[in-house]
Formats: C-alpha cells, structure tokens, sequence
C-alpha cells in the first residue's frame, strides 16, 4: 500500500532529539506558555519575516483569533474563496461576519483577484486568501486591492509553510499570517497547533490577550476570549522539525518534480508561474474522469484523497447564506476533477513510478 503520508519514517529519523525534548519539558513541569512556546514564536517569525510569532491551539483558532483581533465582528463581510477546508468558513462566521465568496484561477485553485474588486461592498471588512495545497496566491494583486480599498489581509497559510513568492513568505503580506501545525501538514506536531505571524505590536497585544481568556494580567479579564495555547511538548516538537522544513519542502518539490515529468501530457499537472515556489502540502491533479481514476489507484493499493468535493457555498452548513449551484463555476468543476496522490518528503521514486504507472492506464 502507498498511503497519502507516512509519519513513521520521519518520525523514526528524528526520535531521539524530540524524545529528549520531550522529557526535558516533562522534567520542567513548564507545561503551558513555556520557554518552547516562546522559542519557536521567535524562530517562526524571524524564519517568515515577520515581528512577532504567537502560538495558538490550532490553525482554525489562528484564523478566528486574527480576525477577531482585526475587528471584525457582526455583520461585516469578508472575502474568501469557495473552494477550501471549511475551517476558512468557520473562522469567518466564528466572528459573527459574513463569508462572499469569490471563484478561482482553475490554474492555481486559489482565489482570482481579478474577480475581487466586484464582490467589495461598505461592509467588506477583510480579504481571507487561501494558499491552497501549497501554492502561493498572487498576493500582490490582493494587497494592492486591500490598500486601495482599505481592507484587512488575513492570510490562511495553513496548506503553504515555506512557499513564498520572490523569497517573501506566505503568511508575510497582511495583517496576519495563519498556519496550522496538524500532523499531515508540511511543519506538523504530534496533536493539534498553529501560529498567527505579524508585524504589528498592537495586534499581538489583542491576540495574546484574546488566546489566554481575555486576560492580559493574572486574573485580570478585559474582554471575553478563548482558551487557545500551543503545547509546550508540541512545541518542542516542531522546534525539531524546523530546522528541517527547508529540506522537507525541498523533498516534496522533487517529487513533485518527478510526478510532473512522467504525467504532464497526460493530464493537467501543477505548475509555478515565475517567482512563486510551491511546497506541495499536496500534489493535486485534474482529471475530468476523477472517481474512476481513483478506484484505479485503490485497486493498485494506491492511497488517494479529493481535496475538497464539495465547495464552501454548497455545505448544507451554509444553506442560509443564500448561495446556489452554479454560483463559481470554477470552484465546482474543480472539486469533480481534483485528485491528490501521495506526497510526503520520504516517498520513493518508485512508488511515484508505480503511482504515475496505474494514472496511465486510466482514462482521463
């Protein structure tokens, strides 16, 4: 069997420093807030160019909490894309706001800026790109969008730790940067994280305040928060992992590589526009025979994943935002044709080979 991702082999090449890691936190009883905590908030701005790191519970919390941290509340809109994990969604409506969607670039799956300026009303209050999959959006139309309009940037980056575009980091370009530290993820923990990167000072007072309930002083509560920390053992962890992302992202670029080589031609293959580097959280194809390619690849032992079937404006969850089939178009035909094949820094050329192998006896 091929998975998606195996854990297993990263994991056993790191063992020894995250276990001494691990009981050096266990040992300390500093279990919340600690000194790892503070560390990796330092190495992660200073490694995506920002001022300041803060450590969250998870990359759905980042999202909310910098929204939240940005202002935005009841009856505001906010832009994003349909065609991305509902945790974008969930953020958004957390806050009290209004999620407009507007449709992809069908080459990048991220959301086109091009179709941005027409979904601005007075009440628009925050952009919300998705680097999806891994690839960065094309961040300078949209903050040109942002500044002319006055709106908030607040960049899902959960999918995109590492890829930038002209060696300036996803996550670097709005108010705030979100990343989600999730097992899968190309920088993940062993359990749930995120981070919220920014450089301004006065919106790191206001998410550190809102992740510790709303107190910024033992005891002392200014406004109604959450409970949202990172781990000190997670952040230990994904100290390890750091010094090693550079070498993990560039292990999924090879492979992507080698996907590309033995598919393109036959099916429609990720690509970088010039300046833009793709970590490749996935590897996703289109096929407009997706379901039958994937019992193909099931039946090879052949792990593959469609990310996402259902766009955002069709969850049964949404219902009451009014929208209907037919509203993106790019986003629904996207989610009948995308396919993600197995992607992770240690698979094997010849397990891409035999991926790539069953893919060609398959139409499409």
């Amino acid at each position: 069997m091929i998975p998606m991702v195996d854990l297993k082999e990263q994991f056993d090449e790191i063992k020894e420093e995250v276990m001494r890691l691990t009981e050096t936190v266990l040992g300390s009883t500093r279990y919340v807030l600690g000194p790892h905590v503070t560390e990796l908030e330092e190495k992660i701005a200073d490694y995506t160019g920002t001022s300041y790191g803060i450590g969250v519970a998870s990359g759905t919390d980042a999202l909310y909490l910098s929204l939240r941290a940005s202002g935005v509340g009841k009856d505001d809109e906010v832009i994003t894309t349909p065609f991305t994990f509902f945790a974008t969604v969930e953020a958004i409506l957390y806050c009290g706001a209004r999620p407009v969607f507007v449709d992809i670039d069908p080459r990048t799956f991220n959301i086109d800026p091009s179709r941005i300026e027409s979904a601005v009303t007075e009440r628009t209050k925050a952009i919300v790109p998705v680097h999806l999959y891994g690839y960065p959006c094309n961040m300078d139309e949209i903050k040109k969008i942002a500044d002319d309009r006055g709106l908030i940037i607040v960049e899902d980056a959960a999918q995109a730790f590492g890829a930038d575009i002209n060696g300036k980091k996803a996550g670097s370009y709005g108010q705030a940067g979100c990343f989600s530290f999730y097992p899968s993820k190309n920088l993940g923990c062993y359990g749930d994280g995120g981070m919220i990167v920014t450089s301004d000072p006065a919106f790191v007072s206001e998410v550190r305040t809102l992740r510790n309930h709303g107190s910024s002083s033992t005891y002392v509560h200014e406004t109604i928060g959450v409970n949202s920390r990172l781990d000190e053992i997670q952040a230990a962890i994904l100290l390890v992992k750091l010094k090693k992302i550079d070498d993990y992202n560039d292990k999924r670029r090879n492979n992507a590589s080698i996907y590309t080589d033995l598919l393109s031609g036959d099916l429609k293959c990720p690509s970088e526009e010039d300046g833009y580097r793709h970590v490749y959280h996935q590897y996703t194809i289109r096929c407009p025979e997706r379901n039958s390619m994937q019992e193909r690849l099931n039946e090879g032992g052949i792990s593959s994943v469609v990310y996402y079937p259902i766009p955002m404006h069709l969850q049964k969850a949404v219902k009451f935002l009014g929208y209907k089939a037919g509203d993106f178009p790019e986003a629904e035909k996207a989610a009948k044709e995308v396919l993600s094949l197995p992607m992770y820094p240690e698979l094997k050329k010849d397990a891409i080979e035999k991926v790539c192998s069953v893919i060609k006896q398959s139409s499409c």
